[in-house]
C-alpha cells in the first residue's frame, strides 16, 4: 500500500480551552493551556470500493488533522505522548491512522494500521494524524486532549467529519439476501433437517448505504413457481403466509422465513424493491429485482460427494467396459452426460458404466459427466476417452458387360482380424455377394446401374455397411 506525503490547505478549526481537569485552580498558573484541532477536509465521500489510506490528491478518502497546543501565546514544550486523540463518535464511518512510517504503526507487510485512539508527541507544540473514510455514511467526531502537567487540567478540542453527506438518494438500487443456513430440509425429511430457514434481505441505495426506514412495505418477496421444490413451499412474515409477502426494512434490512415443501431441488426467490418511491405496497413502478436460490435436500451425507476426472483408452472394434467411480455422498449414484459426446459405439449407463465397441476416427474425446447421489447432491468432472486402432472401413464397386459373367472383390481395412461379408436387403437379379467379399455378376444380369448394401464384420464383431455400385453395360450400344 502506498504512503503518500503532502499537505493541503487548512480548514475547519475547532478550539476549546479550559475543559475539565484535575486538581489545582486557574490561579496556580500564570499562562493557561489552550488546544486547537483542524481538519483539511470535513467532508469525505463514502469509501465503498475500499480505496487505501494515503495523503494527497490521489487519496480522496483521507483527510489530515492538525492538533496544536499553547501555553498562553507560546507553543507548549516538546515531549512524547502529549496529545491523546480518539474517534469519540462515528467509528463505523472511519478510523484514525498515524502514517508516520513507524514500523510499530504498520503490519508485517508495511501497511498502515487503523486505530480508534492514537497518542502523539509534541513538536513545536503540535502534530498531525489522519482520518480515513469507511464504507458507511455518517458523521465522525474526533477529539484531541492535552494535559497541563502543572495542575493536571485537561484541555480538549473536537472536529466533526461527514462521510458520504448528500451522495445517496435514499432510494433502492440493489437488493441481496442471506440465509442463515446453506440448505433447507424437505417437509417430512427423515434426516431431522430444519424445514424452515430465516432469511435477511438488505436494500441498499446508489451510494451502497441502507435505505432509510420507510413508512410502508418496501420489499416484495415471492416464490417463483418454476421448480418442483416450489410446490408446497411458502414464505412466512408475521401474519403473512404464502407464495408472496411484503416486508418493511429497518436499517435497510428485512427478515422473513421460508418453509419448504415435500420436494427436493431449489426454491427460487424473487426480491423486488421500488426505486420510484421505496414503497411496494402502492404498486411497483421502477423495480429493482434480485433472484436467490435456496437448496432443498432430503438429507446431508457424512462426507461430501466426490468424483475426479478420469482418462480411459478404448480400441476401435473391440468390446470395451469401464465403470466410473465416485466416493462420499449417499449411494446409489446416478450418472449422466452434461456436455460432449462419447465416441461412436460407446454409451454411458445410468449406473456409471461406459461400454460398447468404438467405431470411429482415432483421437481423444472429452465428455463432462455428472454424478448425483441419493440425496440429490451432485458433482461433475471430465472423462477423457482415447480411441486407438484404425476403425473398420470398406469400399468397392463392380462393373460387367451384358452376357459375360464377371466378378470383383470388395475391400475392408481396419478393425480386428478377418472380415466376413453379407448382403443387406435386396440385390439385383443375377448379382450375389460371397462371405469373402466377392461380388459375382452373371451373364444374365440386366443392363443398367444399380446399388446394393453390403455389410462387413470383423472377428471382434464390429461391422460397417457400405453401398456398392453395380454397373452392367450393353456391348451392342458401343
Amino acid at each position: 500500500m502506498r504512503k503518500l506525503i503532502g499537505i493541503l490547505g487548512l480548514a475547519a478549526t475547532a478550539l476549546l480551552v479550559g475543559c475539565g481537569g484535575g486538581g489545582g485552580s486557574s490561579g496556580d498558573t500564570t499562562e493557561r493551556y489552550s488546544i486547537t484541532l483542524q481538519a483539511e477536509r470535513t467532508s469525505l465521500p463514502v469509501n465503498t470500493g475500499g480505496y487505501p489510506v494515503g495523503i494527497g490528491a490521489s487519496a480522496p478518502y483521507t483527510t489530515t488533522l492538525y492538533v496544536n497546543a499553547k501555553e498562553g501565546n507560546d507553543p507548549i514544550p516538546d515531549g512524547e505522548d502529549i496529545f491523546s486523540c480518539n474517534t469519540a463518535y462515528g467509528l463505523s464511518s472511519g478510523p484514525l491512522y498515524y502514517l508516520d512510517g513507524d514500523e510499530d504503526h504498520e503490519d508485517d507487510d508495511g501497511n498502515p494500521l487503523a486505530y480508534r485512539t492514537i497518542t502523539l508527541g509534541s513538536s513545536a507544540g503540535g502534530n498531525s494524524f489522519h482520518f480515513h473514510a469507511g464504507d458507511q455514511a455518517g458523521v465522525a467526531t474526533i477529539t484531541c486532549a492535552v494535559t497541563d502537567p502543572r495542575d493536571s487540567r485537561v484541555y480538549s478540542a473536537s472536529v466533526s467529519i461527514t462521510v458520504g453527506g448528500g451522495t445517496g438518494t435514499g432510494l433502492p438500487a440493489s437488493v441481496y439476501a442471506i440465509a442463515q443456513s446453506e440448505y433447507l430440509g424437505t417437509q417430512g425429511n427423515l434426516s431431522n433437517l430444519p424445514a424452515s430457514v430465516n432469511i435477511s434481505a438488505t436494500v441498499m441505495d446508489d451510494a451502497v448505504q441502507p435505505v432509510p426506514d420507510p413508512s410502508a412495505a418496501n420489499l416484495q418477496i415471492r416464490i417463483l413457481p418454476t421448480t418442483a421444490a416450489a410446490t408446497g413451499a411458502r414464505l412466512l412474515l408475521g401474519g403473512q403466509s404464502g407464495s408472496q409477502v411484503l416486508a418493511t426494512t429497518t436499517g435497510g434490512v428485512a427478515n422473513f422465513s421460508l418453509s419448504s415443501g415435500p420436494n427436493r431441488g431449489a426454491i427460487v426467490l424473487e426480491l423486488t424493491a421500488d426505486r420510484y418511491d421505496n414503497n411496494v405496497a402502492n404498486g411497483i413502478q421502477d423495480p429493482i429485482v434480485q433472484l436467490t436460490a435456496i437448496p432443498v435436500v432430503d438429507g446431508v451425507s457424512e462426507t461430501a460427494l466426490s468424483f475426479s476426472a478420469a482418462t480411459v483408452e478404448a480400441a476401435n472394434g473391440t468390446s470395451f467396459a469401464q465403470a466410473l467411480e465416485a466416493s462420499g455422498g449417499t449411494a446409489p449414484y446416478q450418472w449422466t452426460i452434461v456436455s460432449g459426446a462419447l465416441p461412436t459405439g460407446l454409451t454411458l449407463s445410468s449406473d456409471g458404466i461406459i461400454s460398447g465397441k468404438p467405431q470411429t476416427t482415432l483421437g481423444t474425446y472429452a465428455v463432462t459427466v455428472r454424478v448425483t447421489d441419493a440425496l440429490g447432491d451432485s458433482v461433475q468432472a471430465v472423462v477423457t476417452i482415447t480411441v486407438t486402432g484404425e476403425a473398420l472401413a470398406a469400399s468397392g464397386s463392380c462393373s460387367a458387360t451384358k452376357g459375360v459373367a464377371s466378378s470383383c472383390a470388395l475391400t475392408a481395412t481396419g478393425g480386428t482380424g478377418s472380415y466376413t461379408w453379407s448382403a443387406v436387403g435386396g440385390w439385383p437379379d443375377g448379382v450375389s455377394l460371397s462371405s469373402s467379399g466377392v461380388v459375382s455378376i452373371s451373364s444374365s444380369a440386366d443392363v443398367g446401374v444399380s446399388t446394393a448394401a453390403a455389410r462387413v464384420t470383423d472377428s471382434a464383431g464390429s461391422y460397417t455397411t457400405i453401398s456398392v455400385t453395380i454397373t452392367v453395360t450393353d456391348p451392342a450400344a458401343d
